[in-house]
């Protein structure tokens, strides 16, 4: 299993930019970016029903290490509302995962003024996916700023700077824990409510720098974990780890109720999820537990009820001890087909090989239009390359510092951390929302987050959604996000 969200997109290449002559550009293997002030624009759209005039603010911070030496200047993105009473607008800081890519999806295809149009038909040309105004952003309740990390997007580590110094669970944190104070101070918004909105890894940096931000002063409003891989240890498909099987279930069952393969017996979607939720935690849960001490009927008729629900055949899952995994099955459901890893409504030939590395292609759309996005929209010069690719790719998950466990299924205490911040913080709140067709971050997995952290339960929600890892190509998941997060913003929960 790989770390999800966009693990790693594909990188773009665009024209060859001007380079800052005081910056050694051959420091960086990422390509230097000339920026040393703010680049404004006006504009104006339509958001949530309500119109509104904003600056889009594309703008450089240079942020340091804990002896306070400068390591990275970071490019963040803005838009931010005109005629408001901005000590009291809240602020949403959005990223995605990786760990660290650029923020190209959440960007273009949810929180950003503009986004790449993903029709219904799976089946659909990438190539014909047209670039609309996003009525759904939230600007109407909300200021937008967008975060790259060090060395994506326009972000940067600094000359003389080795870019893996920045390649840790601690050091990322602390990225965005230093542009949300900068960002505040040069824009005056030190009162303003803050939140940060993180999917897959980025619910990991969002934990992290929440708990940074508690201990520096800067308390937050909430956080949102979108495509949530906080729990990641218990639900990592280990062959011994059995609850792994049971939270993957739900998703299994909604990838066989959306490839036409699982046994519907008249039920709605709902109901049929529900039901595989409830076996999974019961009687399938109870007979993973007695492993070859349970009566061999009651075997046979899991067997049987795990075909019902995912369309695999009962004498596989008897061979296979019960025991399929979200990846095994992917590979097993359509013999010469792969299922998608974001999102498995999708499939593709096996032949096609391991496309993990890259964003799958009905998301391709994404980084091309951010780029267009910089330089028509925002008129963003050529100050160099938008880096849209991951840069830890070429030493993988294990470049990356997880801490002593050494591995992104570690025992890191992200759960223990947001309990703390919450105790610290009373008027702190979590939002967490899947996507049924997820095969990396479950929705069963976020259920048990849920039940097993020890959250106060009234300041927590969650919610579902049709589609993948990148749920919101789904035009109506899309809207329903963005009734949570105005929902978040305006306190209606």
């Amino acid at each position: 299993m790989r770390l999800p969200a966009a693990i790693a997109m594909a990188t773009l290449a665009i024209a060859t930019y001007s380079i800052d002559a005081s910056a050694d550009a051959s420091a960086s293997p990422f390509g230097a970016v000339n920026i040393s002030g703010p680049i404004v624009t006006n504009h104006k759209g339509t958001f949530g029903g309500k119109r509104v005039k904003y600056e889009a603010v594309v703008e450089p911070f240079d942020v340091t290490d804990p002896s306070g030496k400068p390591v990275a200047r970071l490019v963040s993105t803005s838009y931010i509302a005109k005629d408001s009473d901005a000590s009291a607008r809240p602020v949403l800081f959005v990223f995605n995962g990786g760990p660290i890519v650029a923020t190209t999806p959440l960007h273009m295809g949810a929180f950003g003024p503009k986004r790449v149009a993903i029709p219904d038909d799976i089946s659909a040309d990438p190539a014909t996916f047209k670039v609309v105004d996003n009525v759904y952003a939230p600007l109407d309740v909300a200021d937008v700023v967008i975060f790259d990390p060090a060395n994506t997007g326009f972000s940067r580590t600094l000359p003389g700077v080795p870019p893996e110094s920045q390649f840790s669970v601690v050091a990322d944190g602390r990225q965005l824990t230093d542009l949300v104070q900068q960002w505040a101070k040069t824009h005056r918004r030190l009162s303003s409510p803050k939140y940060l909105v993180g999917e897959s890894y980025g619910t990991m940096r969002a934990v992290e720098a929440a708990d940074q931000l508690q201990k520096a002063g800067m308390p937050l409003e909430g956080i949102m974990l979108l495509g949530q891989a906080v729990n990641i240890i218990e639900y990592a498909q280990r062959p011994g780890n059995i609850l792994s099987y049971v939270v993957s279930l739900p998703t299994l069952a909604a990838v066989g109720w959306s490839q036409n393969v699982a046994d519907r017996k008249g039920r709605t979607f709902d109901q049929f999820i529900k039901d595989a939720q409830d076996y999974g935690a019961g009687e399938y849960l109870n007979v993973l537990f007695l492993g070859n001490t349970a009566a061999p009927e009651r075997r046979q008729a899991v067997a049987k009820k795990l075909e019902e629900f995912t369309g695999l055949s009962a004498r596989t899952y008897l061979e296979r001890d019960l025991k399929i995994t979200k990846t095994q099955y992917q590979q097993m459901l359509f013999p010469g087909y792969v299922l998608d890893t974001n999102d498995a409504r999708y499939k593709r030939p096996a032949a096609q090989g391991n496309h993990d590395e890259e964003l799958p292609g009905y998301a391709s759309r994404y980084s091309p239009a951010a780029i267009e996005h910089f330089h028509k929209e925002l008129k963003v010069p050529d100050i160099g390359n938008y880096f849209t690719g991951m840069p830890t790719a070429g030493a993988g998950l294990n470049g990356w510092n997880w801490g002593p466990n050494k591995s992104p299924f570690g025992d890191w205490p992200y759960v223990t951390q947001v309990r703390d911040v919450m105790k610290a913080n009373p008027k702190f709140r979590v939002f967490v929302g899947n996507g049924y067709y997820d095969t990396q971050t479950t929705i069963g997995a976020m259920d048990y987050l849920i039940s097993q952290a020890g959250w106060p339960m009234d300041r927590v929600r969650s919610s579902y959604y049709q589609g993948g890892h990148l749920f919101y190509t789904v035009e109506a998941s899309l809207k329903k996000l963005s009734d949570d997060v105005r929902a978040m913003v305006t306190h209606q929960w």
